[in-house]
């Protein structure tokens, strides 16, 4: 007798599954280790860099965050049309360039410098989406890169795999795209407050411009590697994305992926 396509068995993840799924926890660690290095180089602990912002700036950063990813996201579509992908060191140089150019002029200019290199970030994101085979013109996929700035940044502390995706499947359009952006900008706002903190330190701001800029495209490229290698996994075995996703954490946290309920249908 067929086997109805709702009805499960049990199915281990392969052998290749097993590899991708720890080299991309073991990628999500190396990412991590980033904002130590930006924290010693300006010399404070993260908690105590928005202490430095006005304010006036950290009130209104949350609306500058939102401002800049919309920006970024009509920005980064309208490119793709007209400038290829750029290699993943090429993305680092540009952003750590407009760091040293925004950190110079303290947080006029680190505001400023905001949008711009959002934009180089999710460009980043959505060539490392193509290079894991998805099409970043895809609605669905569009809205994966705006989520990759979900997993935090590199100042902040991060406890473990917040990397989960939007699962449900929705018509990209302008009232979705502001609604993903809105769940996403509170904290992100937070993490964008520590490195304009960081590139207002007096003298050092340039410096902490180009160190904050490049552990964040450093780091965000990692995310998007983790985020879409996932997303391939999920595809490519069948597993739903909430598995895929919990044999993630499982090794993170050192253990191995166990077997999993897998659709007959796939």
């Amino acid at each position: 007798m067929p086997h109805s396509s709702d009805q499960m068995t049990l199915v281990p993840f392969t052998p290749a599954d097993h590899a991708q799924i720890a080299q991309l926890a073991r990628r999500h660690r190396g990412a991590g280790n980033l904002g130590m290095q930006v924290l010693n180089l300006v010399g404070g602990q993260a908690e105590n860099l928005l202490e430095r912002l006005p304010d006036t700036a950290k009130d209104g950063l949350e609306r500058a965050t939102v401002r800049a990813l919309e920006t970024a996201f009509q920005a980064a579509r309208q490119s793709r049309r007209v400038m290829p992908d750029q290699k993943p060191w090429l993305n680092t140089v540009v952003a750590s360039a407009m760091g040293a150019a925004g950190g110079a002029g303290g947080l006029p200019s680190a505001l400023a410098e905001l949008p711009v290199t959002t934009t180089v970030l999710l460009r980043a994101i959505q060539g490392i989406a193509a290079e894991h085979g998805f099409d970043p013109a895809d609605p669905e996929i569009a809205k994966e890169c705006l989520t990759v700035f979900a997993s935090a940044g590199p100042l902040a502390s991060d406890d473990g795999a917040d990397m989960a995706f939007l699962s449900a499947r929705v018509t990209l359009t302008g009232a979705t795209v502001h609604g993903i952006i809105a769940r996403i900008a509170p904290r992100l706002s937070a993490v964008l407050g520590q490195k304009l903190a960081a590139q207002t330190v007096p003298i050092l701001g340039a410096a902490a411009g180009v160190a904050t800029n490049y552990a964040y495209t450093s780091y965000y490229q990692e995310m998007a590697h983790v985020h879409f290698g996932l997303l391939a996994v999920s595809q490519r075995s069948c597993q739903p994305r909430a598995q895929v996703l919990e044999a993630f954490e499982e090794a993170l946290a050192g253990s191995q992926p166990i077997s999993r309920k897998k659709s007959l249908s796939c």
